[in-house]
């Protein structure tokens, strides 16, 4: 599409093969989001798109990420505060037109088996190499190992006893990241093989590091995570998928419908005679 949407402490830049969403800085954006600067989400990656009404005389325009499609959706597994979530785009309620067009511009672009998991990661994690201060040690990875350095004031006698870890990616089976929003917060990383029965407490863990005030913030720790994951489940990311071929021509009447939407947006002041005209092109140019 080539478009760009801008809204509250995010942009998305419409591609024709996926959506490039640019994060802004400032001390109201979440520190998550300014940490991730920018995502590039291949169309493949998405398995819906959604447009709701959000707090405060707003839209919430959201793309849902495919089960299995993003390692750092994956590690959060459901942790993220909504105002987190970096597949939200808040916008301006007298938007919500223009918001529609482009969510249905989306959905009309997403893969035809979208409902169901991918086989392998399509959004990349976070950039290596990744470190953060825990409550007990320093957490770090660049990209073959993790290295789990403890601190004499926060580490338990058991760690102590262990001594600092290191531990290969191809050693290791997955994570588990306990958002330090809450009680308990803690890192693990989950060997290969059979697993003990009952695992230690992450205090008691070498292979754990565990959160507290001002230690591990979701900033951090999350995204150290994600690139763990990435490595473990394959070290690479499937490669975005090309652009539709000049072929594959859509459906007559879908392009007509999509013309009559975009010419309200037009007559509402919502795009631009010049926008209007090459987006009118694009279209006809599918069929």
């Amino acid at each position: 599409m080539g478009d760009v949407l801008a809204g509250i402490h995010a942009t998305w830049e419409f591609e024709p093969d996926s959506v490039l969403i640019r994060f802004e800085r400032g001390i109201r954006t979440p520190k998550l989001f300014q940490a991730l600067r920018e995502r590039r989400i291949p169309h493949e990656a998405l398995e819906t798109v959604t447009l709701t009404p959000g707090k405060r005389g707003t839209v919430v325009l959201r793309a849902v990420p495919r089960q299995g499609a993003d390692p750092l959706m994956e590690a959060a597994a459901g942790q993220l505060k909504e105002g987190c979530d970096p597949y939200r785009l808040v916008l301006p309620a007298e938007r919500e037109t223009l918001a529609e067009y482009y969510a249905d511009e989306l959905r009309a672009l997403l893969a035809a088996d979208a409902a169901k998991p991918t086989e392998r990661y399509v959004v990349a994690a976070p950039e290596l190499p990744q470190s953060f201060k825990a409550y007990d040690g320093k957490a770090s990875f660049d990209g073959r190992q993790v290295s789990f350095r403890w601190f004499w004031t926060g580490a338990s006698s058991a760690k102590w006893k262990a001594g600092d870890q290191t531990f290969p990616v191809a050693a290791l089976s997955g994570v588990e990241w306990r958002s330090p929003e809450v009680l308990d917060g803690y890192l693990r990383l989950l060997p290969r093989g059979d697993a003990p029965a009952a695992p230690a407490q992450a205090d008691q863990d070498p292979a754990a590091v565990v959160f507290g005030l001002g230690y591990g913030p979701v900033h951090e720790s999350l995204p150290f995570a994600a690139a763990v994951l990435q490595e473990i489940r394959g070290a690479s990311v499937a490669p975005v998928p090309a652009p539709r071929a000049a072929g594959g021509r859509r459906d007559p009447a879908d392009i007509a419908e999509r013309i009559r939407h975009l010419g309200e947006l037009h007559r509402a002041g919502l795009v631009t005679d010049a926008e209007f005209s090459a987006k009118k092109a694009d279209l006809l140019a599918e069929l």
